[in-house]
């Protein structure tokens, strides 16, 4: 129940891709805490681009500040300067900034004129923050120390980004529009809509059902812990 996308292994070889790059950002003056905002704005920038309907770039932009907040983490341990602090602003951005790409992500299917992926959106959104929201209440309790409730559901932050960034970025390859397939031949179609719209509403659906399935084995994990702790 506790099978995840992302392994471990997976994780560790990652961050040791991260840190030259963090260690580079650092020589140049910045702080573990000013990268994790600088993500953040990324983040924003990716929001206000998807609410314009500009989905390429919003994908783009997510993918970019997905990869772009690795590095606080990065440089933090590299220059042994890990804090609570830092630990605290990482993860309060890191939501925040989901959140607000979700909310752009809303603004622009109802500008679009498709219901559905204003819909879905704020259904991904709500599912996403229960996964974060589990994983921070149990570690706050006491189950889960470190970061083992991380390695912990089918969908964590990491999965959540490439899903959105895929429909996102097919969003804006093919088109999204309401009600425009049968006045225009020429428009790449899929369904009802066109292929963007189909592929966009398909991954904001995913994310939605996988955090969910996150978030239930999250509560069963936790669930486990406290059951065999009262043994």
């Amino acid at each position: 129940m506790s099978g995840t996308l992302i392994s471990p292994e997976l994780r560790a070889r990652v961050k040791g891709l991260m840190t030259p790059i963090a260690v580079g950002l650092g020589r140049l003056g910045l702080t573990p805490n000013a990268l994790t905002v600088i993500g953040f704005l990324i983040a924003c920038i990716a929001a206000v681009a998807a609410g314009l309907q500009a989905w390429l770039a919003a994908g783009l932009l997510v993918i970019f500040g997905g990869v772009f907040d690795l590095f606080d983490g990065a440089l933090a341990r590299a220059t042994n300067r890990v804090s609570k602090v830092g630990a605290f602003m990482d993860s309060t951005f890191d939501r925040w900034g989901e959140g607000v790409v979700y909310v752009g992500i809303t603004a622009g299917g109802l500008a679009a004129g498709v219901a559905a992926i204003a819909i879905l959106a704020a259904a991904a959104m709500a599912s996403a923050f229960m996964v974060s929201y589990t994983r921070a209440k149990a570690e706050s309790l006491g189950f889960a120390p470190g970061r083992g409730m991380a390695n912990v559901g089918l969908a964590p932050r990491e999965v959540r980004l490439v899903i959105l960034t895929v429909g996102l970025v097919w969003a804006g390859i093919a088109g999204v529009r309401a009600g425009e397939c049968a006045s225009s031949p020429n428009l790449l179609c899929s369904g009802d809509g066109p292929a963007g719209t189909v592929v966009l509403e398909a991954a904001l659906g995913l994310i939605t059902v996988l955090a969910t399935i996150t978030t239930v084995q999250r509560i069963v994990a936790t669930l486990q812990q406290a059951a065999a702790s009262e043994r």
